[in-house]
């Protein structure tokens, strides 16, 4: 009995610094990548008032829809990881083949809808002024597209073959460089043309290619990798194997836009309380937004490792490595509580004036709301590590109608009842979307352990 708890512990052990070593990397690099919309902004606001509105029309349409395509591709990392947990070489090459054709062939419609957009924005009420200077953005940082989407696959496959460090490098260097050259083509440095609005999309496409060449080079140098031929089956089109990854990945696409729906639509709701709630309502998603970065970097991290112990047969693994995740966010996720609720107004101050008797109303909703999202960046995170193994054992259909349920029927419209039904107003809204992600949570982790015993119970009976 002694020797198996000790046996135990040196697994359990080893499971946290396996987590540890892909989740500490891929939270910087999500981290990074969050901040690179947040210094475009920045460097937008350097223009004027005007192209900081435009501009921000332009970025969410282009990393919302990044974002989407992402989604649908993470299906190709839990596949390699599958199988280097099995040790099938030539199936690792086969899987990061698919994903480069898939990727191709998501670029062609999608880079025509972001060039044509400009018309999409019209329908949506807002000023020609504002949408004919998105689209001079839109149409120079949709030539990047494909190299965003490229660095994607790289991501996933370094990641499932636990070599991810190499991105935060590349990312830490992308970030500086997308700086500098944002502020030339901008302000038309070093003899080049003052291209305003378009040198943003131009800078971040140049950064994207470049960081894309980067990731290409490292792996294909790197001895590492070569163990694994990524580039032998570059041209070979596996029709099973694109199939399988693209069932998988579609649900998951369709699971992040409905994410994206739903803080869409509440925005929308919260337009109708005034301006002033729906700033206010902007400042607590914004924030939660950036929280959430460390729990998508960990999901990242708990997809591959649940991919690469299924691939072992090892579910007992498998729910140490889900546990263990788990217990890596739970502390940051209560000190981030703590935080919310106990320092709002240094949190509201960061976006606006607190002293300023004009801003009251939008600082007092702030602060009630940020109460609120202390507690759903809780649920959001649970629920994000809960989908991210489930990913790693290629299970997405059955979640992604949990997650649409639980932001669409209970979030939305638990959300429109308290707000307007039940006379709750702003605080209604988030109230609504507290509850969905919590029940959302529930399912997910009680959909993941199930399917773990079921797998278990399965491998059981066979042997």
């Amino acid at each position: 009995m002694e020797l198996t708890s000790k046996e135990f512990k040196s697994e359990f052990i080893l499971e946290i610094q396996a987590c540890l070593q892909l989740a500490v990397p891929l939270v910087i690099a999500q981290i990074l990548e969050a901040g690179i919309p947040l210094l475009d902004g920045v460097m937008m606001g350097l223009l004027n008032s005007q192209a900081l509105a435009a501009g921000a029309l332009g970025a969410v349409t282009f990393s919302t829809l990044a974002s989407i395509c992402r989604s649908t591709l993470s299906t190709v990392g839990a596949t390699v990881a599958n199988a280097f947990g099995a040790g099938k070489i030539e199936r690792i090459s086969c899987a990061t083949s698919q994903g480069i054709w898939l990727a191709a062939i998501m670029c062609f419609p999608v880079m025509f809808l972001i060039w044509h957009f400009d018309s999409i924005l019209m329908l949506t009420g807002q000023e020609q002024s504002n949408v004919l200077l998105a689209k001079t953005y839109l149409q120079s940082i949709v030539w990047g597209f494909p190299a965003a989407l490229g660095f994607c696959i790289l991501k996933e496959v370094s990641s499932a073959l636990n070599r991810p460090q190499f991105l935060t490098v590349i990312t830490i260097t992308g970030l500086l460089l997308n700086a500098a050259a944002n502020y030339v083509f901008m302000f038309g440095k070093f003899g080049l043309p003052a291209l305003g609005l378009a040198g943003i999309g131009w800078g971040s496409t140049l950064i994207l290619w470049l960081n894309f060449i980067a990731a290409v080079t490292w792996i294909y140098f790197d001895e590492y990798f070569q163990d694994y031929q990524l580039d032998c089956a570059l041209f070979k089109f596996d029709r099973e194997m694109f199939v399988d990854i693209f069932q998988t990945g579609w649900y998951l696409g369709l699971q992040y836009g409905a994410e994206v729906g739903v803080f869409t639509a509440i925005a929308l709701f919260m337009g109708w309380f005034g301006t002033d709630k729906l700033a206010a309502h902007e400042i607590a998603v914004e924030t939660e937004s950036f929280v959430e970065t460390v729990a998508i970097g960990i999901s990242y991290a708990i997809t591959m490792r649940v991919g690469l112990l299924k691939g072992q047969n090892d579910f007992k693994g498998v729910s140490i490595a889900a546990f263990i995740c788990l217990g890596l966010i739970t502390p940051f996720v209560s000190i981030v509580a703590i935080i919310f609720w106990l320092f709002p107004n240094y949190i509201v101050g960061m976006y606006l004036d607190i002293s300023n008797l004009n801003n009251i109303e939008i600082v007092n909703t702030a602060i009630s709301l940020l109460a609120v999202a202390a507690i759903v960046q809780v649920f959001y995170s649970i629920q994000a590590i809960a989908a991210g193994a489930l990913i790693g054992l290629k299970d997405t259909r059955i979640p992604t109608l949990i997650t649409m349920f639980a932001y669409w029927g209970v979030g939305l419209g638990g959300g429109y009842l308290m707000a307007f039904t039940l006379g709750l107003g702003a605080i209604g809204l988030w109230l609504g979307l507290l509850l969905g992600l919590l029940i959302g949570a529930v399912l997910l982790v009680g959909r993941f352990y199930f399917l773990v015993a079921d797998l278990s119970t399965k491998q059981e009976l066979e042997c």
